[in-house]
Parts: structure tokens; sequence; C-alpha cells
């Protein structure tokens, strides 16, 4: 890895990350600079959440929301006041390859984003259907919710947009313009969660029916200020290194694995999906 490239010191490289794989920090940070184009748009003026691995997922990792210390001059962050944590926050904004390259460094192996940007953080630019099946509930269950809410989301003659969660799940959005508030987007998705329960057994759609046993949950609570979801083109840190890989709604019906979307098969994919999402933002009835 050339050191010339870029401001980052590397450190480390050939440690383990990915035991099951033996896939290295090296790896990671290669994974990170080609997937570069098309994950850096959706970070951009985002306040960072990261989840940090840096003894590798077979070791206990943790949430970081604080730039950490050492943070170089160069990475940009943004000051949030948390009222639970009683003290200001410096949340990293990654809005170039640097940035991202040193979050990869850092062995940040997942990159949370929220639904705002910094500019205007009580106002989401998307809308958040998070479709999590619980066991005996399989992948393939949740991928029959999404399109179950896809069709109900065409009706309203709103784009939706999906994508792997990185685990067992699958995540739908929508792109709105910056005008509703968290309460109007979480209130619409615990509307449509509740009409689609209402008609298949399958989908509970409350916060107490959560854990139900062969359920699909569409969970409306993460449209939140302050909430997150997994970046699109995220690394999980699961053991077969998946990522949250958005996908062509013809994929889905087709029928896919979530597993199958790893650090090695995603950059393989030559359509993204998602390219130009942000050019179909909606206005939402409320």
């Amino acid at each position: 890895m050339n050191q010339g490239l870029t401001k980052v010191e590397f450190t480390n490289l050939e440690k383990i990350l990915f035991p099951k794989l033996k896939i290295t920090k090296s790896e990671v940070i290669e994974y990170y600079i080609r997937v570069a184009p098309r994950i850096l748009h959706f970070l951009k003026d985002r306040p960072l959440v990261i989840t940090r691995f840096p003894n590798g997922i077979s070791q206990k990792g943790f949430y970081e929301k604080n730039a950490p210390q050492g943070t170089p001059s160069w990475v940009r962050t943004f000051k949030v006041y948390s009222k639970t944590a009683k003290r200001t926050i410096n949340h990293v904004l990654c809005n170039d390859l640097d940035t991202l390259i040193w979050l990869a460094n850092l062995a940040a192996i997942e990159i949370h984003v929220p639904f705002s940007k910094a500019n205007s953080r009580e106002k989401p630019d998307f809308i958040f259907f998070d479709l999590d099946p619980e066991p005996p509930a399989t992948s393939k269950d949740a991928s029959i919710v999404a399109l179950v809410l896809k069709e109900k989301l065409d009706k309203l003659g709103l784009k939706a947009f999906a994508k792997t969660s990185g685990k067992k799940g699958f995540h739908v959005l929508i792109p709105i313009v910056r005008e509703h508030t968290y309460k109007e987007t979480r209130m619409f998705v615990h509307r449509i969660g509740r009409e689609i329960a209402k008609e298949y057994q399958l989908v509970v759609s409350e916060f107490k029916e959560t854990k139900k046993p062969g359920k699909v949950f569409i969970d409306y609570l993460q449209n939140s200020l302050g909430r997150t979801m997994i970046c699109p083109y995220s690394l999980r840190a699961t053991p077969g290194a998946t990522i949250s890989t958005p996908l062509e709604w013809a994929e889905i019906k087709k029928g896919i694995k979530p597993a199958e979307f790893n650090i090695r098969s995603v950059l393989k994919r030559e359509k993204d999906p998602w390219k130009r999402i942000l050019d179909n933002k909606k206005r939402l009835i409320v």
C-alpha cells in the first residue's frame, strides 16, 4: 500500500480483522479505497458513529461517537451537544478519501450515518424502514415483506430503494426533500407498518412485538434525531465480512441471500443501484 498517496500513517496492516476469512486490516483499507466513489456521497456532511474492532471482530469492539484522541487536524468534525451524556460530542465528518482511509486504519469496521446532514439535523432527507426478521423467520421472509412494502409505496408515488442490512434483514429508504420533521417521518413509517401488519400475519409493527418469533418487524423507531443506520457499502462485523449492499428490486424478486454480499463479492458488482438516489427526492404527504 503506497503511503505517499494519502495523509494517513498506516499501522498494523497485517493484523487479522476477520479471522474466519483471514482478512487483514490492509484488505479492509483497500476495500474502502475501492468503494469510495460509491460510499462517499452517502457519508458527506453526516455526523458519523463508528464501530471499531482494533483487535479484530473476534474480540469486543466499541461504538464511538466522539472523534478519538489523536484525530489529525485535517479531519473535519461537527460538534453536537448530547443531553444524555451532558457533554459536547465531536462527530467525524467523512467528506474525502483521506478521512475514509483514516477511519479504515482505525479498524472502523462499521460506519453508521444519521438520516439528516450536519447543517439541518432536525430535517431528515431519508425515510427509513428497517425490516427485521425474528427467528424462525428468515431473510427470505424479510424479502417478501420488502416487496409488499415496495408495492404499497409505489401506489403512493414514492420511489423506494432497498439494501441488505449486512445481517439478516433489509433496509428500505425513500429520499425526501428536507422539509419534514422526524416526528412526521416516524409517524409515516409507523402508519405504513400498521397497514401491512393488518394484511399480513407475518408482519408486526409495534415495539412491544419486536421479538415475536417467526415475525418480521417493520421498525419505525430509527426515524428519530440522533438515530443512525449502517451506511450503504459499509462492512459489518460478521464472520463472513458482509456488506450492507444496495440492491435492484429485481434481485430481491429473484431471491438472494444477504450473506453472499461480502468484502470480496461486492466490488465485483458492476452496477450501483443507488447511484442516482439523491436525484429522486420526494415530498411526503402526512
